[in-house]
């Protein structure tokens, strides 16, 4: 390939694919916000923000991957039948966007 075609590819590319800092910071400012619209801050804390009732979600990520965090928002009794966590009504959206927003905390 001649370096002038490299170069209309990479910003082709560029134009249509955001860079995975600008994905990372969408899915942290959609999750943070789906966090406290449904209340998750009233028992869990992510850093500073939150009640210290139910676990501590800073690091939840280390822990846990989205696929399992989304199954626990879901059912958190079917997961773990002594579970304190209530189901809750939370929509399928809301369901993914904070499960791949807790897996990332690390």
């Amino acid at each position: 390939m001649t370096q002038r075609l490299v170069l209309a590819l990479a910003f082709a590319f560029a134009a249509i694919a955001p860079p995975a800092a600008v994905a990372a910071d969408d899915i942290a400012q959609r999750g943070r916000a789906v966090f406290m619209k449904n209340g998750c801050h009233g028992c869990h804390t992510i850093g500073a923000m939150g009640s210290r009732i139910g676990p501590d979600l800073s690091r939840v990520g280390f822990k846990y991957r989205a696929e399992y965090i989304e199954r626990w928002l879901r059912d958190p009794s079917y997961l773990r039948p002594s579970a304190h966590m209530p189901a809750l009504e939370l929509t399928d959206a809301d369901i993914q966007i904070l499960a791949r927003y807790l897996s990332t905390l690390r």
